[in-house]
């Protein structure tokens, strides 16, 4: 079944788009199995879960943290963690760079933008990125690459709603790009879209899609 589902996404997907299989909850054999099958880049929520996948799977897969990141567990995958989505303040940032230090490391993140109309979501609003990016803090912060956007849209069966909170995000990335990542070619990564939601993200610029129901079933 994980071969059929990764064999149809990424048909599906155009060149250029990432498939991060969103592995959260599932148990280490059905990673294994997806990583059998050559997929290499899977998303988790939870540091301790992630930390202790990472010791048990193959050293070349892409451990991408896609969920709220607490402060105090920004230890645990910064060892190892290749890039971290949700970016939702400066005072996790400095933390992510505190840790990567520590490891010898530059950990690229993506700051979250909040786009949905739910309030339970995490994110910045455009005020709150433009403060951080202008910061001096940023520019002494020697342990981490800032390389795009992401976020998430609202859970709902309006496709239009959602389109248009995705093609916000996406017009956010054009303006930070020009006006801060202009000469950066890091700066390049639109993380949105999800099992529901994908091909409108991806027709709406996404170059990083968080898919995990679609590959491994219903959450455990």
């Amino acid at each position: 079944m994980i071969k059929e589902a990764l064999e149809k996404i990424k048909a599906e997907i155009p060149e250029g788009v990432t498939l991060v299989a969103v592995s959260k909850t599932k148990p280490v054999s059905l990673i294994q199995e997806a990583y059998d099958q050559g997929h290499r880049v899977f998303g988790e929520n939870r540091a301790q879960e992630m930390a202790e996948k990472f010791e048990q799977l193959p050293q070349d897969i892409e451990w991408h943290s896609i969920g709220h990141l607490q402060r105090n567990k920004v230890k645990y995958i910064a060892p190892f963690v290749s890039m971290i989505h949700a970016v939702d303040s400066m005072k996790l940032l400095k933390e992510i760079n505190k840790e990567a230090a520590k490891n010898n490391r530059i950990i690229e993140c993506l700051l979250q933008f909040h786009i949905a109309e739910e309030d339970s979501k995490y994110g910045m609003d455009f005020n709150e990125v433009q403060d951080l990016l202008e910061s001096e803090e940023l520019i002494e912060m020697r342990n981490i690459s800032i390389v795009g956007l992401m976020g998430m849209a609202t859970f709902t069966d309006d496709t239009e709603q959602i389109r248009e909170e995705f093609r916000t995000l996406e017009n956010y990335f054009q303006m930070i790009k020009s006006h801060y990542f202009k000469f950066n070619d890091a700066f390049k990564h639109i993380s949105m879209g999800m099992s529901g939601d994908y091909p409108i993200a991806i027709e709406e610029g996404s170059t990083m899609i968080r898919v995990g129901s679609k590959i491994f079933g219903e959450r455990n």
